[in-house]
């Protein structure tokens, strides 16, 4: 490549797997000797990681893009991630882009840029999804506090609202021994958290003798602070994985565990592979193992059909559930999937005013969470200073803030937790005795 290509920069859309991918793309620019700027600062390529979960996911991206290029207009744009193996024509269509890589060619952006014609109309370069069949590792460094570990990556489950398996494949993932010795690099890094990150984790394993339960047992055995597992599936969470968490010291206090519904009629119209009463059993053995466990659950409003009795359910649920807080989602129609062809769509505004019920209800959750969990002391994780303040997480994910300059970043203590501010709780350090 011409050496007057030496700035980059790079943005993220969507899921911590996209960050995952993202940095791993990016130390291949640096190696090769570019400087990696801020996605608003000037630069010569830029790379845009999408994701296209949402209508509003894929307007961004073409705002993005626009960005970019308003910034540098003789900027190289290249597009990766979902909404570029979903739509690639869609993205080359658009003013400025230059480069449009699938799935299965992403991790080559930078062979791809050497070997294309800048003065020529934007190169695609796609397979279909059935064809995507490789596992590409890939942990996050930007961080030095917290790195996000994909250990699997693809989707075998055909959810009625989602694109993802149209956009990353089917299930797959590396073996153990290669993902631990993965992990191994990001520790090296510098990393004292690693957040376990796919998009069906419970999955991993898949069509080989592995697990799992078998990997955590033995990522369990390494030189770090904390490890964080993200999303899992509530049929996927297994009670000897809750267990194992319950005695390990290494795995933290903290699921996240999607419901998307708490009416047994729309988790079927939406191909999900439980029901309300066996995820409250599973959330009910989380408890029974992990007391202070922090729970979030995701949800979607306005599916196709849903009744305002069927929303109701969906809230009453939530509302009795001892969870920690909510991802609230809105039903976004997307194309190649079985519920755009469902009927009774619901009113955008009626999916915009259950949206607001769900999240003011989650904030509710989250305060008494925090309610709690005051007066006691928890291990927090520093991992960012503003003006006097440090900011960090507790094991069990409660965002602590505290007063001193004696903490570094990176660096684990022991604080009592003192008061409730709504978006963190105020902290002290514990006084040992």
């Amino acid at each position: 490549m011409s050496t007057q290509f030496k700035r980059v920069a790079f943005h993220t859309m969507g899921c911590k797997l996209n960050f995952s991918e993202t940095s791993t793309i990016s130390k291949d620019f640096v190696n090769r000797g570019f400087k990696k700027v801020d996605y608003r600062d000037f630069a010569d390529i830029y790379v845009l990681n999408t994701c296209s979960v949402t209508e509003n996911a894929d307007k961004e991206a073409r705002k993005l893009i626009r960005q970019a290029k308003r910034t540098n207009p003789n900027a190289r744009i290249a597009i990766i991630g979902c909404y570029a193996q979903l739509k690639p024509d869609e993205i080359a269509s658009i003013e400025g882009v230059d480069l449009v890589l699938g799935a299965e060619n992403k991790f080559n952006v930078l062979t791809e840029i050497d070997l294309f014609d800048f003065d020529s109309k934007a190169k695609i370069v796609h397979s279909p999804i059935e064809n995507v069949n490789i596992f590409s590792p890939s942990f996050s460094s930007n961080d030095r506090t917290r790195s996000y570990l994909k250990i699997q990556d693809g989707c075998d489950y055909n959810c009625s609202f989602c694109t993802i398996p149209l956009a990353r494949g089917k299930s797959r993932s590396d073996t153990i021994a290669n993902t631990v010795m993965v992990a191994r690099e990001a520790i090296d890094k510098g990393a004292k958290e690693i957040v376990l990150t796919g998009v069906n984790i419970g999955d991993y394993g898949k069509n080989s003798d592995e697990s799992f339960l078998g990997l955590i047992k033995r990522l369990d055995n390494l030189n770090i602070e904390r490890i964080r597992i993200s999303s899992i599936e509530p049929n996927l969470l297994t009670n000897d994985i809750i267990e194992f968490c319950s005695k390990s010291k290494k795995f933290m206090p903290h699921f996240h565990v999607p419901l998307q519904s708490g009416s047994n009629k729309i988790l079927k119209q939406m191909k999900r592979r439980y029901t309300v009463e066996q995820y409250e059993d599973t959330l009910s053995k989380i408890r029974q193992h992990i007391p202070d466990a922090s729970i979030g659950v995701d949800v979607i409003v306005g599916f196709p059909g849903e009744s305002n009795e069927d929303f109701m359910d969906t809230f009453n649920f939530i509302e009795k559930l001892d969870i920690s807080y909510l991802h609230v989602f809105t039903y976004s129609e997307r194309d190649n999937t079985d519920a755009i062809e469902h009927e009774n769509t619901v009113d955008k505004k009626i999916r915009a005013e259950r949206s607001s019920k769900l999240r003011r209800l989650s904030e509710h959750k989250l305060s008494n969470f925090y309610d709690k969990h005051i007066g006691t002391s928890r291990p927090v994780l520093f991992d960012t200073k503003k003006g006097n303040q440090i900011f960090g997480y507790t094991d069990n994910y409660i965002k602590v803030a505290a007063e001193t300059s004696s903490f570094d970043i990176n660096t684990v203590h022991k604080i009592d937790l003192l008061s409730n501010e709504r978006a963190r709780v105020f902290g002290s350090p514990t006084i040992q005795a």
